[in-house]
């Protein structure tokens, strides 16, 4: 097979598929459905495993839909949120909690774009019009419990935490009394984290057992379409929500009409978590993992504003009176990084880190980028990293491509004697196949040779344009010069303009044999085209591909330099495209 042929093919099912995903995201978002969901009378049905179900409940996401739809509790709960809120300082992260709720949530190393004086990402806002948020509740079935808009207040009357220097965490206590019932809710952070640690510890002082269940949920509306279409990383990315079961499968739901294609699940989740993602940055309830839970999805509308949702149920929990009881659990808020998910022991949380859709491009993905950050390790910077990438791949296939140039060098010295094939045997396909499968034999020459190495460069490209995609640490990462930004575009197509101009001496080294002249022409459109297909895509992908592309033209020139041979003459010429008996009679 040429490999010129392959690369075109290649080039026009990564655009047909772009296209595809594109219109079935429009397709998406044209066909949102607006499902209200109506509150519910508490109750709480045993699922098994001491684990309640969730049917029937009056869920953190039912309650609130009650009590938002209704304006004298709205009016009511907004001057009681905004005289509990704690602003809540680190070196990663400033938070808004009003001890039912992360309010808001600041990535303070993370601005939003690369000019100077950008405000930091907000992964949390309480404002409706763009609401993401994370809450807690308890529930039972005599309504002794606190809901999702139970006041908790600050225990201490500080109202601004900042983590001082050489101070390592901070705990922000909040209480709620009722009913004989006192529940202290602790809020911890640490210096360099993401997570944030969430304990509640219930005193029964009343004379009856206390029986409620805890629920932890991710609240937010739908985010704003993304412009740039298939062009923008942000396109590709999920945006939806994903959780973890006890069995260790990883599972996820893009918002939209599918969003309860399933239903609302029920599943068990032991020793997992429930998350929402997006590009580069995610959220994550992670309950205690020896305890039992299940995970729900839902939906609903409040004030005609449309809000998906993904909740953890924790175990029904009993308070003895005179007892003390606690639980904990674990909110991660922040970007997709790698190093710092392992570190923290979640298990499974690394799948976040969406490397592909399909489990084994995901494994490629992982590799990839474990080579990756061993290179910035060592090279400090990840435009040079994806170059040392380019020159480990070329390493470990340089036999395979050894082998493809040399096939492509002995198939170029054959080229004449296929076109005086071509010439005697005409439309005749048939025969035409036949002879020059004679001629492969007869010569030992091996037609697929050139094949094989684009093939295994195909999944490498594609996991390494997921990894560029997906990989915060490579956000706003520069290279030299005018890249300044790995994950988005050349601003001015240089590296594009290379490309096509490295595919088109490629191209003139590559042999044509057995292409008929309407491919032939076809051929000589490619690097245009595929230059035109790369010149929006992130500038690190691009970068890849001229490297790869450069180290290929060079590794094909000089095999063919060194194994090459004077190409052979057609039969009944003199060797310079002239009859023998060209010169007599002159």
């Amino acid at each position: 097979m040429n490999q010129t042929r392959v690369f075109l093919i290649f080039a026009w099912l990564m655009v047909a598929t772009l296209l595809w995903m594109e219109w079935g995201k429009w397709k998406t978002a044209q066909d949102q459905p607006v499902t209200p969901v109506a509150a519910e009378t508490a109750n709480v049905p045993d699922a098994g495993n001491g684990v309640p179900s969730t049917e029937g409940l009056a869920t953190p996401s039912t309650a609130t839909a009650a009590q938002a739809t209704d304006p004298a509790n709205a009016a009511a709960a907004a001057p009681a949120s905004q005289a509990t809120t704690v602003t809540v300082t680190t070196d990663t992260l400033k938070l808004a909690i009003d001890g039912s709720k992360v309010l808001r949530a600041q990535l303070l190393q993370y601005p939003q774009t690369k000019d100077a004086g950008s405000p930091p990402v907000e992964l949390f806002d309480d404002n409706p019009a763009h609401l993401y948020i994370a809450g807690l509740a308890w529930t039972n079935q005599a309504g002794t419990a606190p809901g999702p808009d139970a006041v908790f207040r600050p225990e201490q009357s500080q109202r601004d935490y900042r983590l001082a220097a050489g101070q390592d965490s901070l705990s922000i206590p909040f209480v709620w009394e009722g009913n004989g019932v006192r529940i202290v809710r602790t809020f911890t952070v640490h210096r360099g984290d993401y997570l944030v640690g969430v304990s509640d510890q219930i005193t029964n002082s009343g004379a009856a057992p206390w029986t409620a269940v805890v629920y932890r949920q991710l609240e937010r509306t739908p985010p704003p379409p993304v412009k740039g279409g298939f062009t923008n990383p942000h396109s590709f990315s999920l945006v939806g929500s994903a959780w973890r079961t006890a069995s260790g499968a990883y599972e996820r739901r893009k918002f939209g009409e599918d969003y309860l294609e399933d239903g609302k699940l029920n599943h068990d989740m032991k020793g997992g978590w429930v998350a929402m993602l997006e590009h580069h940055f995610l959220s994550a309830w992670v309950p205690d993992p020896k305890q039992p839970a299940l995970v729900s999805l839902d939906e609903r509308t409040v004030r005609g504003t449309h809000r998906y949702l993904i909740s953890e149920t924790g175990p029904s929990l009993t308070v003895a009176p005179g007892q003390t009881s606690a639980t904990d659990a674990r909110l991660w808020v922040g970007p997709k990084l790698v190093k710092a998910i392992h570190a923290s022991g979640i298990a499974g949380l690394d799948s976040a880190v969406d490397y592909s859709r399909f489990a084994p491009l995901a494994v490629i993905g992982s590799g990839l980028f474990w080579i990756l950050s061993h290179l910035h390790t060592l090279l400090g910077n990840w435009g040079w990293s994806i170059i040392g990438l380019v020159v480990v791949i070329k390493l470990v296939l340089f036999p395979l491509s050894s082998a493809q140039y040399k096939s492509m060098a002995k198939m170029r010295r054959f080229q004449p004697r296929i076109a005086q094939l071509r010439e005697r045997y005409g439309d005749d396909r048939a025969k035409l196949q036949q002879a020059m499968m004679d001629l492969y034999k007869k010569e030992k020459i091996n037609p697929m040779g050139g094949c094989l190495p684009v093939l295994i460069q195909m999944p490498i490209f594609l996991c390494l344009y997921w990894v560029l995609n997906e990989s915060v640490e490579l956000r706003q990462a520069p290279w030299i010069l005018w890249i300044q930004d790995l994950t988005a575009r050349d601003p001015y197509f240089i590296l594009p303009i290379i490309n096509v101009a490295v595919m088109f001496l490629t191209q003139k080294l590559t042999p044509n044999a057995g292409m008929d002249p309407t491919q032939a022409k076809m051929m000589q459109f490619m690097p245009l085209i595929f230059g035109v297909t790369m010149a929006f895509f992130p500038s690190g992908l691009v970068l890849y591909w001229v490297t790869n592309g450069s180290l290929s033209l060079l590794q094909q020139w000089w095999m063919g330099k060194t194994h090459g041979q004077p190409a052979l003459a057609k039969p009944g010429t003199d060797g310079k495209g002239h009859g023998k008996d060209a010169d007599k009679g002159k």
